[in-house]
């Protein structure tokens, strides 16, 4: 007999209740968190054209404009990458906590945790701005994660 589409043997998760309006909020508020954690990104990017600028150091000494030159394209690919991990890691949560994965709401609580401590490492003007705003969006997603209304969508099928 034709079959035009073939099962699998994995079980299906069964579909859950619809996100309440704190999750959905929230991840709204990490996809927000996402678009400014890539303002620094694309600051760093304008302005990699100055790197001779930039005062780097290395174990302790300042770094030549003839090193910096040297090392300029392990640099840029090093500012790239540092720079697509925060935004990605959002995007991540959104997904996960959109979906009532309950690893990621304690993830979401743990990585605010870590930009608290981030906040005291800024330097620039635009950096703790920057800083400071996605703590703030994180503070207020991880909030509404926590809220009574979003606790029962995280509980596992079957639990009442």
């Amino acid at each position: 007999m034709y079959q035009p589409y073939p099962s699998t043997s994995k079980p299906v998760r069964p579909l859950g209740p619809p996100a309440p309006a704190p999750v959905l909020t929230a991840v709204k508020l990490m996809y927000a968190g996402a678009a400014v954690s890539t303002v620094p990104l694309i600051i760093a990017l304008a302005l990699v054209g100055d790197i001779k600028a930039y005062h780097l150091r290395y174990l302790g000494h300042s770094l030549t404009a003839a090193q910096l030159s040297h090392w300029r394209p392990l640099i840029i690919t090093v500012v790239i990458a540092f720079g697509l991990v925060v935004p990605a890691l959002w995007l991540w949560m959104a997904r996960a906590n959109g979906q009532g994965r309950k690893w990621a709401r304690i993830l979401s609580t743990v990585l605010l945790g870590l930009a608290t401590l981030q906040l005291t490492g800024n330097n620039g003007v635009v950096q703790v701005f920057c800083a400071a705003l996605a703590w703030l969006i994180g503070l207020a997603a991880v909030w509404l994660l926590w809220r009574p209304a979003s606790s029962a969508f995280f509980k596992p099928q079957g639990v009442v």
